[in-house]
Order: structure tokens, then C-alpha cells, then sequence
């Protein structure tokens, strides 16, 4: 606020404001400020794998299956606001984890925790964690979080102590925050992953019976980038 007034008194036509106009340009000033910090320290706390990946830039142009207005509904954050999730399934290259980054950023944005993690390296520190103690400590973190980013899942069946690990997690989130799966294995085939019949029931009635979804089609961005011209 100070640094506005400076700013204020330094302009050719501040002696025609009124105190009140000062001050609630100076107080503007302020909120702003404040604002900008908060989501730079909430992209900062994300850890997204793409930090520059923002919703205004999304490409509608290729052909992949994105529906302009579906995505711009999301992004309006009504669905984080209800506790639902959002599952973005496709080939590898076509972008699961630059959406699910963008739209990461647009929670933050609106004033929403986020942290995005990588599945396989997730289990790993899980694991580790219940060997070192930080076991609870981790999952409190990775349950109060008001939008979890799990990218890469299903990409191997997964062990007793991945499924028991994945359904603690699902389980304390389940209609009280919001998730996004990235996966290149489409859902139908999640059951079989995750191996056990009553744990995977368990697991996919709260992950996918409320959940949005995004199928990404066409062929990877990165073999199109890497094409000779």
C-alpha cells in the first residue's frame, strides 16, 4: 500500500482524487498484490510437471478428441467446488499430462490447493515413507490437498501394497476433494491393473463413477515434432 501511494502522489493528477478514491485504489492495490502472491505460492507448492502449461493456451486446433466447451466448463472450477474428478486417458504424446498440468494451474488460480504427482514415483515414496516413519505425514498431505494430479497410473498391475496404498488415498478423498488421473491405459482396463476384484471395485466406484472424462485421440505431438519437414 505504501508502494502505491508513492506511486499515486508521483502522477500529474493526484491532487483531483478524493481520500476515498486514494484509498481504494491503494487497498485494489493491495487485494492484488496479495492475490498474485497466493497463487504464485500455490503453483510453487504444486510441483507441476509443466508450470507454464495454462487452460488460454490449449490446442483445439489438432485433432484429438478436446471439445472446446467441455474444457472451458472445467475451467471454470464448478466441478473442483462439487468434489469430482476428472480422468484423462490416451496414447503417450498426446498430451494427458500438459492438460492435466493446465488445468492444475487453473485451480490454482482460483484459490485451490493443488499437487501434482507422478504414480510410479508416488508409490515408490509411499513405500519408503512406511519404512522411515513420514508414513502418515504423507498421506495427510496427499488426502487434505483440494486437487491431487495422479499422472501415469495403470501402467503396471499393481502389488498388495500399491492397491491397499491407492485405496487409502481414494478412500479419504472420495467426495470430499477432487482428483485427476492421467492414464494411458484406457479405464475399462484399470480393473484388470489393479488385480484384486473387491479392492478394484472399491477403488474405481469412488475414483470413476464421478468423474469427468477426457480421451486424447490421434497421434503423438511428439513424433509430429520430431517428423522432417
Amino acid at each position: 500500500m505504501a508502494a502505491a501511494w508513492r506511486e499515486l502522489a508521483d502522477q500529474d493528477n493526484a491532487t483531483e482524487l478524493g481520500r476515498d478514491e486514494w484509498l481504494g485504489l491503494m487497498l485494489d492495490r493491495e487485494a492484488a498484490m496479495r492475490a498474485d502472491k497466493r497463487v504464485r505460492n500455490r503453483l510453487a507448492a504444486a510441483k507441476l510437471r509443466f508450470p507454464e502449461a495454462c487452460v488460454e493456451d490449449i490446442d483445439f486446433t489438432t485433432p484429438r478428441g478436446l471439445d472446446r466447451r467441455n474444457m472451458m466448463a472445467l475451467a471454470q472450477g464448478e466441478w473442483l467446488k462439487a468434489h469430482e474428478n476428472l480422468i484423462v486417458t490416451g496414447h503417450t504424446g498426446t498430451g494427458k499430462s500438459w492438460l492435466a498440468c493446465a488445468i492444475g494451474r487453473q485451480a490454482a488460480r482460483l484459490d485451490h490447493t493443488v499437487l501434482y504427482v507422478r504414480a510410479p514415483r508416488l508409490f515408490e515414496d509411499l513405500a519408503l515413507a512406511r519404512l522411515d516413519g513420514r508414513f502418515p505425514r504423507l498421506l495427510d498431505k496427499l488426502t487434505r490437498v483440494q486437487l491431487l494430479i495422479l499422472d501415469d497410473f495403470a501402467t503396471h498391475a499393481l502389488t498388495d501394497q500399491q492397491r491397499f496404498h491407492l485405496f487409502e488415498i481414494v478412500e479419504e478423498r472420495y467426495r470430499r476433494k477432487s482428483t485427476i488421473v492421467t492414464a494411458q491405459t484406457p479405464v475399462a482396463k484399470w480393473h484388470d491393473l489393479i488385480a484384486d476384484p473387491t479392492v478394484a471395485d472399491a477403488i474405481l466406484n469412488r475414483l470413476v463413477h464421478n468423474a469427468h472424462r477426457i480421451e486424447l485421440k490421434g497421434e503423438s505431438k511428439r513424433k509430429q515434432k520430431n517428423a522432417p519437414s
